[in-house]
């Protein structure tokens, strides 16, 4: 990835700020004046600036890091994922606004805990917070938030999945596929590393159109599986490409965001973007 900030990144950061300062204080319900001023720009230049990343007003985007906004998305785009997978979507298909190819590794393999496996890894920005990704030549196999554990702890979550693999790091062989997964440009490679009943579960999520939401028994319904909705939520848990892999599109039949690997507010943030994006 360019080391060297471009006015795109510029932007980009500022709005990855916006973002991060919304969430952090929804409770506060912050004006826009409060907003401008945490990042350190006017005002009308915010509203504008935020308008053209997000495709709505920070006020708007406020409105959708409620709970409430989380039982609409249950009650009003919730997905039937019959439909979906029926399309054909089960290869290469538009996700998230974003080109996305996946490929699963064969059970013998994911038996063997990643033995012979070479995985890149770096540290990377998004509107999320810090992100770290994995990756091998076939794709990213890791992406998680840091920002309340830190890079530590997440390096060691992510490298414990998979302990026999060789691990460098190595941010420049895997970032255009980071930068893909977040919207500036190119594909996003994934490469699925798990047991076979996760990896059906993944694909599952993977149908799950943007700023559209489902639930643990429907996924388990889908994969004929109806019984399993428990072993579905962990499968879910256990989704190792957080935001490519939309675990956070998963929520429980009461609207209820449920748990998050990566914690709650990147769970909120995430639908309230794809929320603001479907409607912009």
């Amino acid at each position: 990835m360019n080391t060297h900030p471009t006015q795109d990144q510029f932007a980009y950061d500022l709005i990855a700020e916006a973002i991060r300062h919304l969430e952090d204080n929804t409770g506060d319900q912050p004006s826009l004046e409060a907003i401008a001023a945490r990042i350190g720009v006017s005002p009308t230049h915010l509203q504008k600036m935020f308008s053209q990343w997000v495709g709505v007003s920070p006020k708007r985007y406020l409105q959708y890091l409620t709970l409430d906004h989380a039982k609409g998305l249950l009650r009003d785009r919730f997905t039937v994922l019959d439909a979906t997978m029926e399309t054909g979507l089960s290869s290469p298909g538009r996700l998230h606004d974003l080109f996305v190819r996946w490929e699963a590794m064969p059970p013998g393999e994911y038996a063997q805990g990643g033995e012979g496996l070479d995985i890149a890894y770096g540290y990377f920005q998004s509107p999320f917070g810090e992100v770290l990704a994995t990756g091998t030549d076939r794709g990213l196999c890791g992406m998680g938030f840091i920002g309340d554990i830190g890079r530590e702890l997440a390096l060691e979550d992510l490298t414990s999945r998979w302990p026999k693999a060789n691990y460098r790091k190595a941010p420049n062989t895997i970032g255009d596929w980071v930068q893909a997964a977040f919207g500036q440009g190119g594909e996003a490679k994934l490469h699925l590393i798990g047991a076979p009943f996760q990896i059906k579960v993944w694909e599952a999520l993977l149908q799950i159109p943007s700023g559209h939401v489902t639930t643990y028994s429907e996924i388990a319904r889908v994969i004929d599986r109806p019984k399993a909705v428990r072993a579905v939520g962990t499968a879910v848990g256990r989704n190792p490409i957080s935001w490519l892999i939309p675990c956070h599109r998963a929520l429980r039949k009461s609207g209820g965001l449920g748990g998050y690997h990566w914690g709650l507010p990147v769970k909120r943030a995430m639908l309230a973007y794809e929320s603001a994006r479907l409607e912009a």
